[in-house]
């Protein structure tokens, strides 16, 4: 196994940064797009049968195809792809972020037909994600810390963000005390505020993980 790092090892120890690459090529990105879109069609398929037979062939095909190469954190693309948005990571709810002028992050956000929970709406659990991804990176962008956690997160739904829909997102650095980032952010769309979150992050000292 091959990694990036210029010791040929990596380092260990602590929260690491992750180190970029460009392993996985000029289709990584149409990669991480397909496995999306293809997590979208097995949430929504409702196919005959023999549809779903063949369908589970190909899926095995496909892992049997990438299982020689099953890399740890530190030489896999995902996550380290700074090319792409969310870096290539596919846990990530998919967000395109930006720091304004004014010291805040904005952006967009668009949950897929993956992320359903029922009656057309984002699942509760893929809305906290996408503050944790949202905040982290705005404890990240705005503090200049090189690492931190998260030490607790807070969600107030408001009302229910739709699937398959682009909604607008923002959030910014309330305090910052010693160690501890409090962040707060808005998920939101043309008729207001849809849900909001306030989460404390903590830096972390040298070596924690």
């Amino acid at each position: 196994m091959t990694t990036d790092h210029p010791s040929g090892e990596h380092p260990g120890g602590g929260f690491n940064p992750p180190v970029p690459t460009t392993n996985g090529g000029p289709d990584y990105g149409r990669f991480v797009d397909a496995v999306r879109t293809l997590q979208d069609h097995a949430r929504a398929a409702d196919a005959p049968d023999d549809v779903i037979t063949e369908a589970a062939a190909l899926v095995e095909k496909v892992t049997q195809l990438l299982a020689p190469y099953y890399a740890d954190e530190w030489a896999s693309p995902s996550g380290r792809r700074m090319d792409l948005p969310n870096r290539g990571n596919l846990l990530a709810i998919p967000l395109d972020l930006h720091k304004t002028d004014d010291g805040r992050i904005e952006g967009t956000a668009r949950f897929r037909r993956f992320h359903l929970g029922r009656n057309g709406a984002a699942h509760g659990g893929a809305v906290a994600q996408l503050f944790d991804g949202l905040l982290g990176y705005a404890a990240f962008t705005l503090s200049g810390s090189r690492a931190q956690r998260t030490a607790f997160l807070h969600v107030d739904y408001r009302k229910i963000a739709l699937i398959e829909k682009e909604f607008e997102v923002d959030a910014r650095i309330d305090d910052i005390v010693d160690r501890k980032i409090f962040v707060s952010g808005r998920l939101l769309d043309d008729d207001g505020v849809l849900a909001e979150s306030h989460a404390l992050f903590v830096k972390l000292r040298p070596g924690q993980p």
